[in-house]
């Protein structure tokens, strides 16, 4: 049961096919909650209902709107049948690939830069190679495929996005951090907008980054563990300042304007959710109606524009991604050393390497601190080594997925389709890193690659 700081209410929407839906004629994500890594069962192909008649709000400490939950898959990067293949190295904590088909192609020219990085902009990179060349029917379609993106995210409301039914939890700013963590744990969720209950207005957006301040906060002031028992999530402001970091997230849109917006808005905030914030028209008082996160809008792409098929140039030729000055860490590395390199470079994840030959073994990501300390124990676990702290791990993590510098957005757009995906590993034929492919990378090359703008 939750807190009394977090009070529930359940509402039951009905399953709809996609032949049924006639508002839109829009296939909407259907995962129960868009917070990474939570936890899903069963099948959920419903399309969403006009947006007056799906949400019932109230200006509450914590709601919650079920449906039939879906069940997740893992398929590999590729058109190809789904495969998980085992690791080539066996550690502890290591976990399967999902292999991308692409390792047996022909391999060109390795790409060393990333788009926007100081090695030179993506888009100056695309806007010299179209002078040096004329324009090929490869890039054509290319172009074709980011307008039609582009034009249907500016015709579409963030609240299309929504499924039919959903879950929805608000923490209210005066719970117990150390609650919230249960509570999130508990949900399987990992994130939840707050609410002031006292002002009646949206207070954030509580993510993991506000928990990796608290283990930084102890890890700096480690005789304070009953102080921080007792610190509420109004409270989070002071453990900011006293460690100098970001504060906590407020950035929202209105669910009416258009979807584009909203991308646009997380791209400049560096957000990967964003809460959707209505008012209600007889008080005048906000209400929290959603929040939509990087997935959930890629995979609304993915299901609904089919021009997404004409993005067949290599990740090597667009130069999306990151691919130098990489974090990276061992299974024997102190688990601390990860969160301060997630903090200091404001990344979600580090990948985990093998020390004799460089290959992937797993993926450090900033979700597995919280399984570290839900239970208060933080002496204990923050003291692990990586391989221990990814042991912790729930038994149905889904695994890292993988990609190749010549796998294509067509591609990774599919597998988004088919699977819950927060980042793609960019390998070789050896499994060695070369690259980090995350949603942020993808939607900022939908929107920004220049091949979309302009005449042809």
């Amino acid at each position: 049961m939750m807190e009394d700081e977090a009070r529930t209410n359940q509402n039951s929407g009905r399953r709809r096919t996609a032949s049924s839906s006639r508002d839109h004629g829009l296939n909407s994500s259907s995962a129960l909650q868009d917070h990474e890594h939570g936890s899903t069962a069963g099948k959920h192909d419903a399309q969403k209902a006009p947006s007056h008649q799906t949400l019932e709000h109230t200006g509450v400490q914590a709601k919650v709107f079920t449906t039939s939950p879906i069940t997740g898959t893992t398929p590999p990067l590729s058109t190809a049948a789904p495969s998980v293949a085992p690791l080539p190295v066996t550690v502890p904590a290591a976990l399967p690939f999902v292999a991308p088909s692409d390792l047996l192609r022909p391999q060109a020219s390795r790409a060393q830069s990333s788009w926007g990085t100081a090695a030179g902009t993506g888009a100056d990179a695309v806007a010299r190679d179209s002078v040096d060349r004329p324009m090929t029917p490869l890039d054509r379609e290319q172009i074709n495929g980011l307008r039609a993106i582009r034009a249907f995210l500016k015709v579409r409301t963030s609240y299309d996005v929504l499924p039919l039914s959903y879950r929805l939890i608000v923490f209210d700013t005066s719970l117990l951090v150390k609650k919230s963590l249960n509570i999130l744990t508990q949900c399987a969720i990992v994130s939840a907008p707050l609410w002031d209950s006292k002002t009646s207005t949206f207070a954030g957006l509580l993510t993991t980054s506000d928990y990796i301040n608290v283990v930084q906060y102890y890890w700096q002031n480690p005789d304070s563990l009953q102080q921080i028992d007792q610190f509420r999530l109004n409270g989070l402001r002071e453990i900011e300042r006293a460690i100098g970091v970001t504060p906590i997230e407020t950035v929202s849109i209105h669910p009416l304007q258009p979807l584009y917006d909203a991308c646009r808005r997380m791209l400049e905030s560096r957000a990967r959710r964003i809460p959707l914030i209505d008012t209600d028209d007889e008080t005048q008082r906000e209400m929290v109606v959603s929040v939509i996160t990087q997935y959930r809008i890629l995979k609304f792409i993915s299901v609904n524009v089919k021009e997404t098929q004409n993005l067949r140039k290599p990740l090597r030729d667009i130069k999306v991604g990151t691919y130098t000055n990489l974090a990276t860490a061992t299974m024997d590395t102190p688990v601390m050393d990860c969160i301060h390199m997630l903090v200091k470079k404001s990344i979600s994840s580090v990948p985990i390497l093998d020390p004799k030959d460089g290959t992937v073994l797993n993926v450090f990501e900033s979700v597995d601190v919280i399984s570290l300390i839900k239970g208060g124990d933080y002496e204990n676990n923050l003291n692990l080594t990586v391989g221990k702290a990814l042991d912790k791990r729930s038994d149905d993590f889904p695994g890292i997925y993988t990609c190749t510098l010549n796998d294509r957005l067509d591609t990774i757009f599919d597998t988004i389709r088919k699977s819950r995906v927060h980042r793609l590993v960019i390998i070789d034929e050896q499994n060695q890193l070369k690259g980090l492919l995350s949603l942020s990378d993808i939607l900022d090359y939908t929107l920004n690659s220049p091949l979309g703008d302009g005449n042809d």
